[in-house]
């Protein structure tokens, strides 16, 4: 197992706090404690996560849980943007950031439930218990 700060996820994850912490300081005073608390709060809450999921040999619920207020951090960030509190060249660097750490814990959920239900995937060629085209396989 890893160590949580070395993982690509979290290293994201960091970098994504940090332009959060960043773009929230230009704020006016009337979002920078509301929203901008939020947006702080939800995306320190994505680290704790990812290090829960780490530790634990039972991955999904954290993983899940880390989904959940990823969803969230991105409605946070679209609502910024509509209020207009967000340039564009920090939507830009915000969605990127975002669109990557999606994908990296959507695989690793994925990933972490296809190694606990002993299936898979032939299609992706991870973790295949079954020879494709053997009884019991599953088809793609």
């Amino acid at each position: 197992m890893a160590l949580s700060h070395e993982l690509p996820v979290y290293k994201d994850t960091y970098k994504l706090i940090l332009l959060i912490f960043s773009y929230t300081k230009e704020f006016s005073r009337e979002y920078k404690y509301t929203i901008g608390q939020d947006m702080k709060r939800d995306s320190i809450q994505l680290v704790r996560s990812i290090y829960r999921a780490n530790r634990s040999l039972d991955k999904r619920p954290y993983l899940e849980e880390f989904l959940d207020n990823f969803e969230i951090l991105k409605l946070e960030v679209r609502l910024c943007v509509d209020l207009k509190l967000l340039s564009v060249r920090h939507l830009v660097e915000l969605s990127k950031m975002l669109d990557l750490i999606g994908k990296q814990a959507t695989a690793w959920k994925n990933r972490n439930h296809s190694a606990r239900t002993g299936q898979d995937d032939f299609c992706t060629g991870e973790h295949s218990f079954v020879e494709k085209g053997q009884p019991g396989s599953a088809p793609c």
